[in-house]
């Protein structure tokens, strides 16, 4: 087990009508509010009245800046942060999914700071300061409401990076799970299949705690088992809890303790077919994993019939990876790349994106060689 420091700083507040909160939650931060949200389901379901009557009865004076994309994009990042700068903002709220709140944890390092946000993704400046950032969840999946991480793309460069920092953490996260209702049923599984790969992520990174593990194991076998009745019944409550809870536990920090860090190699994949495609986030994680895991099956062959005992009951690596391949399949997230409309046309493609942005993970390494092999069992 590797040494580690636990830290947390989000408030989280979780459950049936938590967003009558809000108002007096956000008061304690400012009075000067940039909202932020995507493209128009936030308005439609009704979460934008509910929380701006919430944000008026406050007394707050709230400034907007909508349209946010699924996949993000560093240029939205931008002008919220002049936005923000320009009407003296004191406290972002971001109303959405993990797209959202990503980009408004930047939107505060930019705002807070006047740093170009593509230089801040990029490391080449180091923020000291942010401004406070309150999220109301709308997508169960990323984890990224209770943690310091952010992903946002650029595509004149063509990279989609993320960052780590611990001005990162909202100060407050608020979770409804009627707020995950009317997710249709495409996302709702993209969602599932990213809250496990983060777990994935976690489980084959550096050090092995075993009771770490195990917990990594529950919360995998939480949202496979709860995952095809939400599929069947998406407007259901304590089915919409379940899986919510999974999703912020998959990536709060709990699953990193005792390791040194996470391996992510999945996920770097992924976000390469994000950039090229504009595929979602889950449904290229759902073709990389399989991918991966057959890749690495000799070299890990015992972590993976570990993690296939602990999660499906299952003793071999090649039953492990064929039974979260036919999960993934069962609740409608594909597992191919012809899947989503791609062929061998595209393979080069991919690769050439692949050794462009060094592909690869933090502790399970990835040769150009192995970025072949990759694309060809992604199929």
């Amino acid at each position: 087990m590797e040494n580690f420091i636990a830290y947390n700083p989000v408030h989280l507040h979780f459950g049936k009508d938590v967003v009558n909160d809000l108002g007096q939650t956000v008061r304690q931060y400012g009075t000067k509010v940039l909202l932020t949200y995507g493209r128009g389901s936030v308005k439609k379901y009704g979460y934008y009245d509910q929380v701006m009557t919430q944000l008026k009865a406050a007394g707050l004076e709230v400034f907007e800046y909508a349209g946010i994309k699924p996949n993000p994009v560093v240029e939205d990042v931008g002008k919220a942060a002049a936005l923000g700068r320009e009407k003296g903002v004191e406290v972002i709220v971001a109303l959405g999914g993990g797209s959202v709140i990503d980009s408004s944890k930047i939107i505060a390092l930019s705002m807070a700071t006047g740093m170009d946000p593509w230089e801040i993704m990029t490391y080449k400046v180091n923020p000291q300061k942010t401004i406070p950032l309150i999220n109301i969840l709308t997508l169960a999946a990323t984890g990224t409401e209770m943690n310091a991480a952010a992903v946002v793309q650029n595509h004149k460069t063509g990279k989609k990076l993320g960052f780590v920092h611990p001005l990162n953490y909202p100060k407050d996260a608020f979770l409804d799970p009627q707020y995950t209702a009317t997710v249709p049923a495409d996302y709702t599984a993209y969602g599932i299949v990213d809250l496990i790969a983060h777990a994935l992520e976690a489980y084959f990174g550096e050090g092995e705690p075993p009771v770490i593990d195990r917990i990594t194991f529950a919360i995998i076998k939480d949202a496979i088992r709860w995952a095809p009745l939400l599929m069947q019944d998406l407007a259901n409550y304590e089915l919409r809890a379940n899986i919510m809870l999974d999703a912020t536990l998959a990536l709060n920090g709990l699953t990193m303790y005792g390791k040194k860090n996470g391996d992510w190699g999945v996920h770097t994949m992924g976000h390469e077919l994000s950039l090229l495609y504009d595929t979602a986030h889950g449904a290229t994680l759902s073709i990389a994993y399989p991918a991966w895991l057959k890749l690495k099956k000799e070299d890990i062959s015992a972590r993976i019939r570990t993690l296939g005992r602990g999660v499906f009951g299952v003793n071999t690596a090649d039953e492990t990876i064929q039974a979260f391949a036919d999960f993934f399949t069962s609740i409608g997230a594909p597992v191919s790349l012809k899947e989503i409309g791609l062929d061998e046309s595209n393979r080069q493609e991919i690769i050439e994106q692949f050794h462009k942005n060094e592909v690869s993970g933090m502790h399970h390494r990835l040769s150009r060689q192995d970025h072949v092999k990759l694309v060809e069992l992604m199929g």
